[in-house]
Protein backbone atom coordinates (compact mmCIF):
# COMPACT_ATOMS: atom_id res chain seq x y z
CA UNK A 1 0.00 0.00 0.00
CA UNK A 2 1.29 3.39 -0.69
CA UNK A 3 1.61 6.48 1.49
CA UNK A 4 -1.01 8.09 -0.41
CA UNK A 5 -3.64 5.43 -0.55
CA UNK A 6 -2.85 5.02 3.80
CA UNK A 7 -3.45 8.87 4.20
CA UNK A 8 -6.76 8.48 2.24
CA UNK A 9 -7.77 5.20 4.27
CA UNK A 10 -6.92 7.60 7.66
CA UNK A 11 -8.80 10.40 6.04
CA UNK A 12 -11.86 8.00 5.36
CA UNK A 13 -12.06 6.79 8.84
CA UNK A 14 -11.60 10.51 10.47
CA UNK A 15 -14.50 11.77 8.17
CA UNK A 16 -16.58 9.05 8.92
CA UNK A 17 -16.47 8.97 12.88
CA UNK A 18 -16.26 13.40 12.82
CA UNK A 19 -19.78 12.99 11.03
CA UNK A 20 -21.04 10.36 13.45
CA UNK A 21 -20.34 12.64 16.21
CA UNK A 22 -22.99 14.82 14.81
CA UNK A 23 -25.62 12.47 12.85
CA UNK A 24 -25.70 9.13 15.81
CA UNK A 25 -29.18 8.19 16.47
CA UNK A 26 -30.20 8.17 19.86
CA UNK A 27 -30.91 4.67 20.13
CA UNK A 28 -31.25 2.96 23.73
CA UNK A 29 -28.43 0.26 23.53
CA UNK A 30 -26.45 3.22 22.87
CA UNK A 31 -27.14 5.14 26.46
CA UNK A 32 -24.71 5.53 28.61
CA UNK A 33 -26.37 3.05 31.44
CA UNK A 34 -26.40 0.14 28.96
CA UNK A 35 -25.81 -3.41 30.30
CA UNK A 36 -23.43 -5.43 28.36
CA UNK A 37 -26.86 -7.92 28.49
CA UNK A 38 -28.92 -5.06 26.67
CA UNK A 39 -26.42 -4.73 24.28
CA UNK A 40 -25.96 -8.32 23.89
CA UNK A 41 -29.86 -8.79 22.82
CA UNK A 42 -30.02 -5.75 20.61
CA UNK A 43 -27.28 -7.34 18.25
CA UNK A 44 -29.45 -10.44 18.52
CA UNK A 45 -32.34 -8.68 17.65
CA UNK A 46 -31.30 -6.22 14.57
CA UNK A 47 -29.58 -9.35 12.92
CA UNK A 48 -31.91 -9.02 9.71
CA UNK A 49 -34.80 -6.95 11.87
CA UNK A 50 -34.68 -3.44 11.28
CA UNK A 51 -34.24 -0.61 14.34
CA UNK A 52 -37.60 0.77 14.23
CA UNK A 53 -39.14 -2.97 14.66
CA UNK A 54 -36.45 -3.55 17.05
CA UNK A 55 -36.40 -0.82 19.30
CA UNK A 56 -39.86 -0.85 20.89
CA UNK A 57 -39.36 -4.98 21.33
CA UNK A 58 -36.09 -4.54 22.70
CA UNK A 59 -37.50 -2.01 25.47
CA UNK A 60 -40.12 -4.58 26.14
CA UNK A 61 -37.91 -6.96 26.19
CA UNK A 62 -35.05 -6.02 29.02
CA UNK A 63 -38.42 -4.43 30.97
CA UNK A 64 -39.51 -7.92 31.28
CA UNK A 65 -36.00 -9.70 31.55
CA UNK A 66 -33.40 -7.37 32.47
CA UNK A 67 -30.54 -10.25 32.75
CA UNK A 68 -29.37 -12.60 31.77
CA UNK A 69 -30.67 -14.70 35.08
CA UNK A 70 -34.32 -13.59 34.51
CA UNK A 71 -34.54 -14.75 30.95
CA UNK A 72 -32.59 -17.91 31.74
CA UNK A 73 -35.74 -19.48 33.95
CA UNK A 74 -38.77 -17.47 31.87
CA UNK A 75 -41.27 -20.34 30.59
CA UNK A 76 -40.09 -20.67 26.73
CA UNK A 77 -43.77 -20.04 25.48
CA UNK A 78 -43.46 -15.99 26.92
CA UNK A 79 -40.10 -15.70 25.43
CA UNK A 80 -41.24 -16.28 22.06
CA UNK A 81 -44.66 -14.46 22.66
CA UNK A 82 -42.21 -11.54 23.75
CA UNK A 83 -40.34 -12.25 20.47
CA UNK A 84 -43.39 -11.11 18.25
CA UNK A 85 -43.07 -10.36 14.85
CA UNK A 86 -39.31 -9.91 14.63
CA UNK A 87 -38.89 -12.94 12.82
CA UNK A 88 -36.42 -15.81 12.38
CA UNK A 89 -37.91 -16.73 15.99
CA UNK A 90 -34.82 -19.81 16.60
CA UNK A 91 -33.07 -16.82 17.63
CA UNK A 92 -35.55 -16.51 20.72
CA UNK A 93 -34.56 -19.74 21.81
CA UNK A 94 -30.82 -19.15 21.23
CA UNK A 95 -30.67 -16.21 23.25
CA UNK A 96 -32.66 -17.80 25.99
CA UNK A 97 -29.91 -20.69 25.26
CA UNK A 98 -27.15 -17.99 25.54
CA UNK A 99 -29.09 -16.74 29.15
CA UNK A 100 -28.53 -19.51 30.95
CA UNK A 101 -25.09 -20.44 29.49
CA UNK A 102 -24.32 -16.94 31.17
CA UNK A 103 -25.83 -17.76 33.78
CA UNK A 104 -23.42 -21.52 34.09
CA UNK A 105 -20.35 -20.99 33.03
CA UNK A 106 -20.14 -16.96 33.90
CA UNK A 107 -22.38 -16.33 37.18
CA UNK A 108 -25.29 -13.91 35.09
CA UNK A 109 -22.39 -11.53 33.77
CA UNK A 110 -21.87 -10.98 29.86
CA UNK A 111 -17.98 -12.26 29.27
CA UNK A 112 -15.87 -9.49 28.04
CA UNK A 113 -13.41 -11.38 25.87
CA UNK A 114 -13.83 -13.11 22.13
CA UNK A 115 -13.05 -16.46 23.27
CA UNK A 116 -15.57 -16.56 26.14
CA UNK A 117 -18.26 -14.62 23.90
CA UNK A 118 -18.03 -16.75 21.00
CA UNK A 119 -18.32 -20.08 22.77
CA UNK A 120 -21.84 -19.09 24.13
CA UNK A 121 -24.96 -20.30 21.77
CA UNK A 122 -25.47 -18.52 19.16
CA UNK A 123 -22.53 -15.87 19.20
CA UNK A 124 -20.43 -16.04 16.54
CA UNK A 125 -17.75 -13.39 14.81
CA UNK A 126 -20.11 -10.58 14.38
CA UNK A 127 -22.04 -10.23 17.26
CA UNK A 128 -18.80 -10.69 19.72
CA UNK A 129 -17.00 -8.36 18.14
CA UNK A 130 -19.86 -6.23 18.24
CA UNK A 131 -20.45 -7.14 22.44
CA UNK A 132 -16.95 -6.30 22.91
CA UNK A 133 -16.58 -3.00 21.10
CA UNK A 134 -20.59 -1.48 22.00
CA UNK A 135 -20.66 -2.84 25.48
CA UNK A 136 -17.04 -3.11 26.63
CA UNK A 137 -15.69 -0.37 24.79
CA UNK A 138 -12.50 -2.74 23.67
CA UNK A 139 -10.81 -2.89 20.28
CA UNK A 140 -12.49 -5.39 17.73
CA UNK A 141 -13.22 -5.84 14.35
CA UNK A 142 -17.13 -5.34 13.70
CA UNK A 143 -18.22 -5.90 10.31
CA UNK A 144 -21.90 -6.18 9.68
CA UNK A 145 -23.68 -5.83 5.89
CA UNK A 146 -23.62 -1.51 6.51
CA UNK A 147 -20.22 -1.72 7.06
CA UNK A 148 -19.39 -4.55 4.66
CA UNK A 149 -20.73 -2.05 1.97
CA UNK A 150 -18.55 1.09 3.02
CA UNK A 151 -15.40 -0.74 2.95
CA UNK A 152 -16.41 -2.00 -0.42
CA UNK A 153 -17.25 1.38 -1.80
CA UNK A 154 -14.81 3.84 -0.16
CA UNK A 155 -11.94 1.79 0.12
CA UNK A 156 -12.50 -1.14 -2.88
CA UNK A 157 -14.19 0.99 -5.47
CA UNK A 158 -17.24 -1.46 -5.91
CA UNK A 159 -20.89 -0.66 -5.76
CA UNK A 160 -21.31 -3.75 -3.53
CA UNK A 161 -19.32 -6.37 -1.60
CA UNK A 162 -19.61 -10.01 -2.91
CA UNK A 163 -22.21 -12.18 -1.98
CA UNK A 164 -20.27 -13.96 1.00
CA UNK A 165 -17.66 -12.29 3.21
CA UNK A 166 -14.06 -12.94 2.22
CA UNK A 167 -10.49 -13.09 3.64
CA UNK A 168 -9.69 -9.71 1.76
CA UNK A 169 -12.55 -7.98 2.80
CA UNK A 170 -11.63 -9.29 6.81
CA UNK A 171 -7.85 -8.15 6.26
CA UNK A 172 -9.47 -5.09 5.09
CA UNK A 173 -11.48 -4.05 7.92
CA UNK A 174 -8.91 -5.62 10.28
CA UNK A 175 -6.37 -3.19 9.05
CA UNK A 176 -8.55 0.25 9.44
CA UNK A 177 -9.57 -0.40 13.00
CA UNK A 178 -7.40 1.68 15.29
CA UNK A 179 -5.30 0.45 17.13
CA UNK A 180 -6.93 2.13 20.51
CA UNK A 181 -9.97 0.55 22.32
CA UNK A 182 -12.23 3.72 22.60
CA UNK A 183 -11.17 5.14 18.74
CA UNK A 184 -11.68 1.08 17.37
CA UNK A 185 -15.13 1.00 19.02
CA UNK A 186 -16.52 4.43 17.66
CA UNK A 187 -14.99 3.63 14.33
CA UNK A 188 -16.94 0.50 14.49
CA UNK A 189 -20.12 2.49 15.47
CA UNK A 190 -19.51 5.17 12.83
CA UNK A 191 -18.51 3.05 9.70
CA UNK A 192 -21.87 0.89 10.34
CA UNK A 193 -23.95 3.80 10.88
CA UNK A 194 -22.62 5.31 7.86
CA UNK A 195 -23.52 1.97 5.83
CA UNK A 196 -27.47 2.37 7.43
CA UNK A 197 -28.27 5.64 7.28
CA UNK A 198 -26.06 7.16 4.14
CA UNK A 199 -23.90 4.72 2.07
CA UNK A 200 -27.48 2.65 1.73
CA UNK A 201 -27.15 -0.86 -0.80
CA UNK A 202 -30.15 0.60 -3.40
CA UNK A 203 -30.07 4.42 -3.60
CA UNK A 204 -26.59 5.59 -1.64
CA UNK A 205 -27.29 9.26 -0.26
CA UNK A 206 -24.14 10.45 -1.72
CA UNK A 207 -24.73 13.92 -0.91
CA UNK A 208 -24.82 13.43 2.45
CA UNK A 209 -22.15 11.08 2.41
CA UNK A 210 -19.24 13.07 4.57
CA UNK A 211 -16.70 11.22 2.41
CA UNK A 212 -17.92 11.06 -1.19
CA UNK A 213 -15.06 13.34 -2.30
CA UNK A 214 -12.97 10.03 -1.08
CA UNK A 215 -14.65 7.72 -2.24
CA UNK A 216 -13.02 5.13 -4.52
CA UNK A 217 -16.58 3.83 -6.12
CA UNK A 218 -17.15 7.23 -7.06
CA UNK A 219 -13.90 8.33 -8.51
CA UNK A 220 -14.22 4.99 -10.38
CA UNK A 221 -17.40 6.31 -12.07
CA UNK A 222 -19.91 4.96 -10.19
CA UNK A 223 -19.52 1.12 -12.18
CA UNK A 224 -22.40 -1.31 -11.63
CA UNK A 225 -22.40 -4.19 -9.19
CA UNK A 226 -19.55 -6.79 -10.23
CA UNK A 227 -21.47 -10.20 -8.63
CA UNK A 228 -25.30 -9.16 -9.16
CA UNK A 229 -25.58 -12.35 -11.15
CA UNK A 230 -24.64 -14.10 -8.06
CA UNK A 231 -27.24 -12.50 -5.82
CA UNK A 232 -30.06 -14.58 -4.92
CA UNK A 233 -33.32 -12.66 -3.84
CA UNK A 234 -35.79 -14.76 -1.28
CA UNK A 235 -39.23 -14.13 -1.89
CA UNK A 236 -41.83 -13.68 0.75
CA UNK A 237 -45.33 -14.21 -0.42
CA UNK A 238 -46.00 -18.26 -0.48
CA UNK A 239 -42.70 -19.70 1.06
CA UNK A 240 -42.70 -21.85 3.96
CA UNK A 241 -41.35 -19.00 5.66
CA UNK A 242 -44.49 -17.36 5.21
CA UNK A 243 -46.14 -20.51 6.12
CA UNK A 244 -44.12 -21.14 9.37
CA UNK A 245 -45.05 -17.15 10.25
CA UNK A 246 -48.51 -17.74 9.69
CA UNK A 247 -48.86 -20.71 12.36
CA UNK A 248 -46.13 -19.52 14.91
CA UNK A 249 -48.62 -16.02 14.70
CA UNK A 250 -51.80 -18.10 15.62
CA UNK A 251 -49.91 -20.10 18.42
CA UNK A 252 -48.80 -17.08 20.05
CA UNK A 253 -51.96 -15.23 20.58
CA UNK A 254 -53.79 -19.20 21.64
CA UNK A 255 -54.30 -19.39 25.04
CA UNK A 256 -54.68 -23.18 24.38
CA UNK A 257 -53.05 -25.65 22.44
CA UNK A 258 -54.65 -25.07 18.74
CA UNK A 259 -56.35 -28.20 16.67
CA UNK A 260 -54.77 -28.68 13.45
CA UNK A 261 -57.99 -27.99 11.90
CA UNK A 262 -57.99 -24.15 12.79
CA UNK A 263 -53.89 -24.68 11.28
CA UNK A 264 -55.31 -26.09 8.33
CA UNK A 265 -57.92 -22.52 7.98
CA UNK A 266 -54.30 -20.31 7.45
CA UNK A 267 -52.91 -21.77 4.27
CA UNK A 268 -54.06 -22.85 1.02
CA UNK A 269 -51.54 -25.53 0.07
CA UNK A 270 -51.87 -28.50 3.17
CA UNK A 271 -48.58 -30.16 1.97
CA UNK A 272 -46.58 -27.14 2.85
CA UNK A 273 -48.47 -26.43 5.53
CA UNK A 274 -47.43 -29.75 7.38
CA UNK A 275 -43.71 -28.80 6.45
CA UNK A 276 -44.26 -25.43 8.37
CA UNK A 277 -45.40 -27.37 10.91
CA UNK A 278 -43.08 -30.25 11.38
CA UNK A 279 -40.26 -27.71 11.11
CA UNK A 280 -41.34 -25.57 13.92
CA UNK A 281 -41.69 -28.61 16.09
CA UNK A 282 -38.25 -30.02 14.71
CA UNK A 283 -36.71 -26.67 15.26
CA UNK A 284 -38.26 -26.56 18.81
CA UNK A 285 -40.48 -23.29 18.41
CA UNK A 286 -43.64 -25.71 18.43
CA UNK A 287 -44.88 -28.82 20.40
CA UNK A 288 -47.70 -31.47 19.55
CA UNK A 289 -50.22 -33.12 22.33
CA UNK A 290 -51.89 -36.14 22.18
CA UNK A 291 -54.30 -34.87 20.02
CA UNK A 292 -51.96 -33.65 17.10
CA UNK A 293 -52.97 -29.99 18.70
CA UNK A 294 -50.01 -27.61 18.44
CA UNK A 295 -48.99 -25.19 21.33
CA UNK A 296 -45.73 -23.35 21.93
CA UNK A 297 -43.26 -24.73 23.98
CA UNK A 298 -43.08 -25.00 27.78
Amino acid sequence: MTVREATRRTEVRSGVVQWFDGAARDLPWRAPDRTAWGVLVSEVMLQQTPVVRVEPAWRAWLEQWPTPADLAVAPTADVLRAWGRLGYPRRALRLQECARAVVERHDGVVPSTEPELRDLPGIGEYTAAAVLAFAYGKRSVVVDTNVRRVLARAVGGSALPAPSYTAAERALATALAPDGDAEAARWAAASMELGALVCTAKAPKCGACPVAGLCAWRRAGSPPDAHAARRRTQAWAGTDRQARGRVMAELRQAAEPVDRALLASLWHDPQQLDRAIAGLVEDGLAEQDEASRLHLPK
